[in-house]
């Protein structure tokens, strides 16, 4: 069997890939780059090489969060990048596509449609994005993480599977071993933040004074954080650029580590990011983005907020509060408790259950033919 691999988030897409049985063939359609006008290599490009699967760049447009210098020629590119799709699911010929949304994973399911190529898609959000919602009438299945995603999507098409982690975060053991300082991951998910790097960097001193910090601060060359804060670590103390260390993305290994060794998380709030805070049952201070689709990364954050293990700090505040809550919440980790460990067990089992879905579609199409 072979599958085409596409959509917007890296992070369940590495899960099911680790979970597929050896013998399919697993093609990946994304983006190169990590942002648009951007030269440097994506995440997903570097993670997808790393495994020796064979990726393909997908020149497609969006619609984007904010109006940029980007936005027209981003619109104009939408028609070119189902057109683009079409033809390499041609050449391909995949037996079925799993999309994980995004404005990569629109065009590639709108192009499989097109062709008779069976889809399943999964909604990793608390509701559901754009592309998944546009998309739902082409697909066979539509996996979801969240009940409260069960009403954006057809009935019986819809199933109940949770968010997949990486087999790296299910097999990392919590943090035992007591350090002498806090240590707390900084992370803007795997392009990283702007906002949040420039944050950091200005009250990185009084930070510092709590703990250790591991910063992911992505590597978007339009913005140059890495290289700036390396300098600004140069020119701290001795004692206090020791305890600070600078990564521009980690692998899924890494991350896995960080997340299980941090007695504290500062990050946004994207939903692979609060389900892997979820499963490590580990504090965080949530700063939402906002202007993320209608509000999505703070009702991430509230939710696990609700669920005993967060803080939500809004962006507009942050630079006047985040020492004191990184202060007042270091104080007592005790009081961050989740109050559903039954969230865990979906989650451990849901790579394996989206593969069993998705080989049921693709043998559907299979025995059709035959």
């Amino acid at each position: 069997m072979k599958v085409v691999i596409t959509g917007g988030h890296i992070a369940p897409a590495l899960a099911v890939i680790e979970a597929l049985p050896q013998d399919i063939e697993v093609l990946f359609i994304g983006r190169k780059t990590t942002f648009e006008g951007d030269t440097t290599e994506s995440f997903e490009y570097q993670e997808i090489q790393k495994r020796n699967i064979a990726f393909f760049h997908l020149e497609s447009g969006r619609l984007q969060r904010s109006v940029t210098r980007h936005t027209v020629p981003s619109l104009l590119r939408l028609p070119r990048g189902v057109g683009q799709a079409r033809s390499l699911l041609k050449k391909l010929r995949p037996d079925a596509v799993l999309s994980f949304g995004g404005y990569i994973g629109l065009p590639v399911v709108t192009a499989a449609a097109t062709l008779g190529i069976p889809c399943v898609l999964h909604e990793q959000t608390t509701r559901a994005g754009f592309a998944n919602r546009f998309t739902a009438r082409f697909a066979k299945k539509i996996c979801i993480s969240w009940e409260t995603s069960r009403e954006f999507f057809p009935a019986k098409k819809t199933i109940l599977t949770g968010n997949p982690l990486r087999e790296e975060i299910l097999k990392t053991a919590p943090k035992k071993v007591k350090s002498a300082l806090p240590e707390i991951y900084v992370t803007g998910g795997s392009g990283g933040s702007h906002a949040l790097n420039l944050l950091v960097e200005a009250h990185l001193p009084e930070l510092l004074a709590c703990g250790s910090i591991l910063h992911q601060t992505g590597n978007a060359a339009e913005f140059g954080d890495f290289e700036r804060l390396m300098k600004r670590r140069e020119a701290l103390p001795k004692d206090l650029r020791e305890r600070y260390t600078l990564k521009k993305f980690l692998f899924s290994d890494e991350a896995a580590d960080a997340m299980a060794t941090s007695d504290l998380i500062i990050g946004r709030s994207g939903i692979n990011t609060i389900s892997e805070i979820l499963y490590f049952e580990k504090p965080s201070l949530c700063i939402p983005l906002p202007t993320g689709q209608k509000g999505e990364q703070e009702q991430n954050a509230l939710l696990l907020t609700s669920l005993g293990l967060g803080r939500v700090l809004r962006q507009d505040m942050a630079d006047a509060q985040l020492v004191a809550q990184v202060t007042e919440m270091l104080s007592d980790l005790s009081v961050f408790t989740l109050h559903d460990p039954s969230l865990k067990k979906r989650f451990a089992t849901a790579a394996a259950t989206i593969v069993a879905t998705l080989s049921d579609v693709a043998n559907a199409k299979t025995n059709k033919k035959t």
